[in-house]
């Protein structure tokens, strides 16, 4: 007996027992439901594997039942054929442009559904291996996060500013997708970096920023074996660079950056400056603007960006990711709904103390504020302030 599992949707009851009996005969697990109303109800609840759907229904017919599905990132994947007794060209080229994943003509020939099903079920395994595979990128990324309390949902507000940008700029649905892939994973390669580097209390020496310097790369590589990633490794390694060239890895400068790295610079540095950290409060959102934009006038982000970023926030396209924000810092935070300020000093993330009138303990580098800044601590301030390279 097969675990996998087919919904057949179709209106006339002679065709839904057809089905249901060819189906378990092969050892699959069949379910047939009479509309695609009832369809979406029971997909709320139950995930196949692949889906019949008759195009020819009262209601919300195939077609439409197919595009919605797709439109739909938790059933776009799952293999869809069309069954229709409609068989023209135009038919087809209908049923491609809505999405279907194939074609089947009534009467329906008993070698070509099995022989369909087949091929369409092997399909939906290497996908789901794949997304198996991306899961534990997913996890990689999501445990670098936790060991900091204080960054607990940083990458999902992330993805959720970065996204926002994209569809602002009218950029298509690949690119979005790499842009929610990389609020979560522009940092997994810190996992190459040793935890007595990321979470040293002091500065760190110039040996030790080389090691930290790395992990864009090491994020890249460790992405790279993925094709479904490809995207996503521009992100990955330059969200460090700088408009002006200052940046690393590759010191890449101006258009040179890819876009989507500038974006998620900009959604990073404005949830880093926005953030409760344990030694003080956020600043507000208008503060964290103002700090944006007189980074982007000293060469370090792209102004064009920043002030679309400032126009998406005076329209409140980022309130349930500022809502989400936790009261203390070190309970974490709660889940985000639909959808910083300098770190403190610590080597976790590239931090510098120096004293007024001393040195520095260990070299600084062009950083990006909220990830690997330098710090300045002057003993009259009542904390850290970010001291912008």
């Amino acid at each position: 007996m097969s675990d996998r599992t087919i919904l057949v949707v179709d209106d006339e009851e002679a065709n839904r027992e057809f089905f249901i009996s060819v189906l378990r005969a092969e050892g699959y697990c069949a379910i047939a439901v009479a509309s695609a109303r009832d369809a979406l109800g029971l997909l709320a609840c139950v995930t196949p594997d692949l889906l019949l759907v008759d195009v020819m229904m009262p209601g919300m017919d195939g077609l439409d039942f197919c595009r919605l599905l797709k439109a739909e990132e938790a059933t776009r994947l799952i293999p869809l054929v069309l069954v229709t007794a409609l068989d023209g060209a135009e038919d087809r080229v209908r049923g491609i442009e809505a999405g279907a994943d194939d074609y089947l003509a009534k009467p329906v020939r008993l070698m070509e559904l099995r022989a369909r099903v087949r091929s369409l079920l092997r399909m939906k395994q290497y996908v789901d291996q794949l997304e198996n595979a991306e899961a534990v990128l997913f996890s990689l990324a999501l445990g670098v996060e936790a060991k900091d309390p204080g960054l607990e949902h940083h990458c999902a507000r992330l993805a959720h500013y970065a996204t926002a940008l994209g569809r602002a700029l009218g950029l298509d649905a690949e690119t979005l997708e790499a842009l929610r892939r990389g609020g979560v994973l522009h940092d997994v390669g810190k996992i190459g970096v040793p935890d007595a580097i990321l979470f040293k209390a002091g500065g760190l020496t110039s040996d030790e920023w080389q090691v930290m310097r790395e992990h864009p790369v090491i994020g890249e590589r460790i992405c790279r074996p993925l094709r479904s990633m490809q995207g996503v490794l521009p992100i990955i390694r330059h969200h460090h660079e700088r408009w002006n060239g200052s940046g690393y890895p590759d010191g890449l400068a101006g258009p040179a950056i890819p876009l989507p790295a500038r974006i998620l610079q900009v959604a990073d540095v404005f949830d880093a400056l926005t953030a409760t950290r344990p030694y003080r409060g956020p600043l507000t959102p208008e503060e964290a603007v103002r700090v944006l934009r007189q980074e982007a006038a000293e060469g370090s982000w792209d102004r064009d960006l920043v002030e679309l970023f400032a126009r998406l926030l005076s329209a409140g396209l980022f309130a349930g990711a500022a809502a989400s924000r936790p009261s203390d810092p070190v309970r974490g935070m709660p889940p985000l709904g639909p959808g910083g300020a300098p770190r403190p000093p610590r080597g976790g993330e590239n931090a510098r103390l120096e004293t007024r009138g001393g040195p520095a303990p260990g070299p600084a580098a062009p950083t990006t504020p909220g990830e690997d800044a330098p710090r300045t601590y002057r003993p009259q301030d009542p904390e850290p302030i970010l001291c912008v390279a």
